[in-house]
């Protein structure tokens, strides 16, 4: 069942590496509406920035293809981020999520999906070999005290 968003967001960009940081900025832009800590943002970023890479990186390692953003605000002051791409998928999603194991050579550490693990609540991936891949990353914010209550 699909919780309900109170609000939502959908960005669409090339799997080009310069689109990381504004990947970056978008969800640090949408999540700033539930007035994040600095830590929160930084654990935002961080987090998204590792999918995004990783679907550059792996997803279409020898094309540009569509990486898709979206972000929601779910009940309980959750933020719900997903990065989906449509490139070549992930053969074992279990072995994939281990730490150091990486198909990307030896200049990438294989810690992309162990990082996002760290910094976000929940992270749920989807994948199928030769339709693509989806990581959805959810994390509750601090409730905030509003000046003057």
């Amino acid at each position: 069942m699909r919780t309900r968003a109170s609000n939502e967001a959908v960005v669409e960009f090339p799997s080009r590496s310069s689109n990381e940081g504004f990947a970056r900025a978008a969800a640090a832009c949408f999540a700033s509406q539930m007035d994040p800590t600095l830590n929160e943002l930084e654990d935002i970023k961080t987090a998204v920035s590792e999918a995004v890479t990783n679907a550059i990186v792996h997803a279409y390692p020898d094309s540009i293809g569509k990486v898709v953003l979206k972000l929601r605000i779910c009940p309980g002051n959750v933020l719900e981020l997903t990065v989906k791409d449509h490139g070549r998928g992930i053969p074992d999603v279990d072995k994939a999520r281990q730490p150091m194991y990486t198909t990307g050579g030896e200049e990438r550490s294989g810690m992309g999906f162990t990082i996002m693990e760290s910094f976000m609540d929940q992270l749920t991936v989807r994948s199928v070999p030769g339709k693509g891949t989806s990581v959805v990353m959810r994390k509750r914010l601090a409730p905030r005290m509003k000046q003057g209550k």
